[in-house]
């Protein structure tokens, strides 16, 4: 199921920027989400059930937010004020800030409740509450320096095979990143 989500995002994603780079950038931020999840329902003595795969599944929606705040500023920056990647994603970053954390806090303190209640089912909903407070946290805490670290190496490396296929170019032929010369 989880793979499911994950291989719809990228697609759609895909489609969104029309490229295979900036959806990578933006599922990069997941790992540190599940890792976040997993743990802290290690740490409450909690099993990963149903409602807790639930939980991880609605993560996806909300780490991955974070990353499209960042990148979409970023591509805007660098398409309208000519910068380059670093100085894009940095620019991103310091604007992005702010809403990034809004958006967590109202997420996180949401889910708090969850888990964090006593009452009658709350037992069911617990694993809900813990996956989406210890995934936001941990994610948080890393998506902020890995996203922009990673949009920088995928553009570079997004280059790298831009100059190997135009290599692989026939002499006399116009390669596809010179075709508008």
């Amino acid at each position: 199921m989880i793979l499911t989500a994950l291989i719809t995002v990228y697609i759609v994603l895909g489609m969104l920027y029309e490229s295979y780079i900036h959806p990578i950038t933006i599922l990069s931020t997941l790992p540190s989400a599940g890792v976040g999840a997993l743990l802290a329902l290690l740490i409450t003595h909690n099993e990963l059930n149903v409602i807790g795969t639930i939980g991880i599944i609605l993560l996806i929606g909300l780490v991955k937010k974070n990353a499209i705040m960042m990148i979409d500023v970023a591509l805007e920056v660098e398409r309208t004020q000519g910068k380059k990647p670093v100085d894009a994603i940095y620019e991103a970053c310091l604007l992005r800030f702010r809403p990034i954390m809004m958006t967590t806090m109202a997420a996180l303190l949401g889910g708090l409740p969850l888990a964090l209640g006593t009452g009658t089912g709350s037992e069911l909903h617990r694993p809900l509450g813990i996956t989406i407070v210890g995934g936001l946290i941990v994610s948080q805490a890393l998506t902020l320096f890995t996203t922009p670290v990673v949009y920088v190496y995928l553009d570079r490396l997004r280059l790298v095979l831009r100059g190997a296929e135009e290599d692989l170019s026939l002499p006399g032929t116009p390669s596809p990143a010179h075709s508008a010369d």
